[in-house]
């Protein structure tokens, strides 16, 4: 016996997600502004996406590959070096960056103005991390490089090899 697919009823209140300029989640990590754009609670986990301000000289993180997302990055404004390897690729507004599972990468603001950045998680597995570092930085404890890599191993993420 087969069943029939039936239509399905409008919803009365959809589940449409509107995040207003002034809306989000807002995680402070030393000199970078980030706001939680969706969380993946949303999106069934599929999807996270931050809004992320690097000040001036804003050094990333230590060069890192994620096992099991995609890391997006749509520069919005200034200028965003992205490491990958050995390889520098600098990167100004209207450039996308996509970096698949298994590629050493890390990101840095070089320049003397701020730039912004869209980042998106796929699935939303990463965004933990950053609620994470925050964590330590109001725990009171520095945000060392060795606290950097074990919030990091909790995600599925783990430094890259010396790519030389």
């Amino acid at each position: 016996m087969t069943r029939e697919a039936t239509p399905s009823e409008p919803q009365a209140d959809p589940a449409v997600s509107v995040v207003g300029p002034g809306d989000g989640e807002t995680i402070v990590l030393g000199t970078t502004r980030m706001r939680v754009l969706e969380d993946g609670s949303r999106t069934g986990h599929r999807l996270a996406i931050a809004e992320s301000v690097l000040a001036p000289h804003t050094q990333g993180p230590p060069q890192h590959r994620h096992a099991q997302h995609d890391e997006g990055f749509y520069i919005l404004a200034g200028t965003v070096r992205f490491t990958v390897g050995d390889e520098d690729h600098d990167a100004t507004a209207g450039t996308l960056v996509m970096v698949p599972p298994g590629t050493p990468h890390t990101f840095a603001n070089p320049t003397d103005q701020p730039a912004v950045m869209l980042s998106t998680f796929t699935p939303d597995l990463y965004l933990q991390y950053f609620r994470d570092l925050q964590q330590v930085l109001a725990d009171g404890r520095p945000l060392t490089p060795q606290a950097n890599i074990d919030a990091m191993s909790r995600y599925a993420t783990q430094p890259a090899a010396d790519p030389a």
